[in-house]
């Protein structure tokens, strides 16, 4: 018997019926341990044993192995095997209540089924080979070139920014210099500026050289209700507001309106991201070509005409 099986019987005697399920899976378990399929000793073969049945469908014990990982607490080593027969009995069940009202054509959930293992073996091997093959390196020439051959396709939805954004609390200290600090280039004045917005900011946008949407910069700020944001853009390049609780300091060093061209900084990443999935594309259609080739050439397959 299982290490810890003696407090599983005393805890089902205890529990009734309605705990069986959940202690039966605890009592397979073991009190550490996953299951293990338990050999016949005359036959040495593998002895399945159930766990759990709906009509004459059998759930059985190696069906579970996998499920909860090695290296698992007990706890959620038995919530998720729990879980899973739970799961199990009543996807069964909603099959047997299909089978008895509807009329089921067995080869077409057969051709399913087939295209369905197809489909999830299949994604993983390819996972498995697109991580093996691909090359992750995007060269910044290639990326430049994809955007110039495609500028149509960079069509910017939203206005963007390049500047600082500061939403301060007006009991914060030194309000005065914040100003002073954001336009200054030295270095000292950029790392002050810095370690104040981490000590007493409410948010804080510091990257100048970098393009963000302005929307989303100015969220929960007054900036987010000026009604004509395109001409507010072009008609500053600083600006500070207020409301009950917080001072709000806009830095503009760079705008685009948006129906405009992307800047190229501003999709980079996005066409990095293009260009890798590209790259994936090929490498599983590779896979499927290679794969069909070499079979054929071994004969591993033949088709028979009518």
């Amino acid at each position: 018997m299982p290490k810890g099986a003696n407090r599983v019987l005393f805890t089902v005697a205890k529990c009734g019926a309605s705990c069986s399920l959940v202690l039966l899976v605890i009592f397979l378990l073991g009190a550490c341990d996953f299951i293990r399929i338990k050999k016949d000793p005359a036959e040495g073969n593998p002895v399945r044993k159930p766990v759990a049945r709906v009509g004459s469908s059998y759930l059985f014990q190696d069906e579970l192995i996998g499920i909860a990982p090695v290296g698992v607490e007990v706890e959620d080593s038995v919530a998720r095997v729990t879980a899973y027969v739970n799961s199990w009995i009543r996807k069964q069940l909603v099959i047997n209540e299909a089978m008895k009202n509807i009329d089921i054509d067995q080869l077409e959930v057969e051709r399913k089924v087939l295209d369905y293992r197809y489909s999830l073996i299949g994604y993983e091997y390819q996972n498995f080979y697109i991580k093996q093959n691909l090359d992750d390196s995007v060269a910044d020439q290639e990326i430049e070139t994809y955007y110039k051959e495609r500028l149509d396709n960079f069509i910017l939805k939203q206005n963007i920014i390049q500047g600082m954004f500061l939403k301060v609390p007006k009991t914060a200290p030194r309000t005065k210099k914040i100003k002073d600090i954001m336009y200054s280039k030295k270095s000292k004045d950029q790392v002050e500026l810095k370690s104040y917005c981490i000590s007493f900011s409410a948010a804080y946008h510091l990257g100048d050289s970098s393009w963000i949407e302005f929307d989303r910069l100015v969220v929960n700020s007054p900036l987010s209700e000026i009604p004509n944001k395109v001409q507010f853009l072009r008609s500053h390049n600083y600006y500070e507001t207020m409301d009950n609780d917080f001072l709000y300091f806009l830095k503009i060093d760079a705008y685009k309106i948006s129906d405009n061209v992307s800047p190229l900084e501003f999709v980079k990443q996005d066409i990095k991201n293009i260009i890798l999935n590209k790259r994936k594309v090929e490498l599983a259609r590779k896979l499927e070509n290679d794969v069909y080739e070499n079979a054929a050439k071994r004969k591993d397959f033949e088709v028979f005409s009518n």
